[in-house]
């Protein structure tokens, strides 16, 4: 275990820096790597603080440093949290299909955006952060609605969970789309914004997004091992010492939250959270000690690439992300129903 830790855990991290520089690089203005790596250093006091920035690169710092630096990190906060989600699904709801749309959230979130902008009101009452945070509340509310009509008993059965979430998921879909059909003047701005993008969003968004992904991690983490009694069932997990309820309950809860977290922030981005956690269970087996914090650094590195993608292949128009993740998740998502029927078979 430690071995693998050590090989991917080491290597991912490289990975991601490498990522970065090369991703900071790459836009409408191309830079070096020298060059990007000169101005990050410019920026350290005990390296960097006593010389100047050679004037061809002077007009290139605000560039890096204000437009793709925080866009950088806001992707890789938001695969971490998409991923950490992805996984906490899977490993509650013991369904490798699971992913952070499943229980509807971010259907919930669009319902609240969507409403927004048809009304003219995204900086009504709070600038620019009137989306994100009415979003965000909707988003939650959607978990509260389906876990009310997921519990029997006073327990929420994992196969109620996954069909209240189907139920909630297609009504709450209904309204976006009469939305949609009822708006003819801002339609173009309900779409894109179901389509997720990071585009124009500075650092105040990914440092707003920082203590979601921190607590949703941290909480993944406490219920690593009993999420690995749960691969076993439940009944096995309660004989093992497991409150199975209080599991279950905080693991849905933490990952929708960081699920509205996101989706309030940058918009519906799918597949991430199927995609990812997969990806990690090939390179590192299913114990969630291992998955979950492997998950976070992948899935940063996943969107980092696909925003790179999104906003360079066709530049200087940009793809909306979530077009991006589908054409990965898509095929990704029918070999594994593939191979889960072979299974069932």
């Amino acid at each position: 275990m430690k071995r693998r830790i050590w090989l991917w855990g080491g290597g991912g991290i490289l990975l991601l820096f490498v990522s970065m520089l090369i991703s900071l690089s790459i836009g409408t203005a191309r830079l070096s790597l020298g060059d990007v790596w000169h101005i990050l250093l410019q920026q350290l006091p005990w390296i960097g603080g006593d010389t100047a920035i050679p004037p061809e690169l002077a007009s290139y710092e605000s560039i890096l440093l204000k437009v793709r630096l925080p866009r950088i990190v806001l992707a890789i906060l938001v695969g971490a949290a998409l991923s950490l989600a992805g996984a906490g699904f899977q490993g509650v709801l013991r369904n490798p299909l699971a992913d952070p749309y499943t229980l509807g959230v971010a259907s919930g979130a669009s319902v609240g955006a969507a409403f927004l902008i048809l009304f003219q009101l995204q900086y009504a009452w709070l600038g620019k952060w009137t989306i994100p945070i009415v979003a965000f509340a909707t988003g939650l509310a959607t978990l509260w609605v389906v876990l009310r009509m997921a519990r029997i008993n006073g327990k929420v059965r994992i196969e109620t969970v996954i069909l209240s979430g189907v139920v909630v998921q297609a009504f709450l879909g209904a309204m976006v789309s009469f939305m949609v059909s009822m708006s003819k003047t801002v339609v173009n701005d309900i779409v894109f914004w179901m389509m997720g993008s990071l585009s124009l969003k500075g650092w105040d968004y990914a440092i707003m997004l920082i203590p979601y992904v921190l607590i949703g991690w941290l909480v993944l983490t406490y219920y690593a091992r009993a999420l690995n009694a749960l691969a076993l069932g439940e009944q096995e997990a309660s004989y093992l010492g497991i409150a199975v309820e209080k599991t279950k309950l905080a693991v849905l809860v933490a990952s929708t939250f960081m699920t509205a977290a996101a989706v309030s922030m940058t918009g519906v981005i799918g597949f991430v959270g199927l995609v990812v956690p997969h990806m990690v269970r090939l390179l590192v087996g299913p114990d969630y000690r291992l998955l979950v914090p492997f998950s976070a650094i992948f899935g940063g590195i996943y969107m980092l690439w696909a925003d790179t993608a999104a906003r360079t292949i066709l530049s200087p128009t940009e793809i909306p992300l979530g077009v991006v993740t589908a054409f990965i998740g898509t095929p990704f998502f029918a070999y594994l129903l593939t191979r889960r029927k072979k299974e069932m078979k």
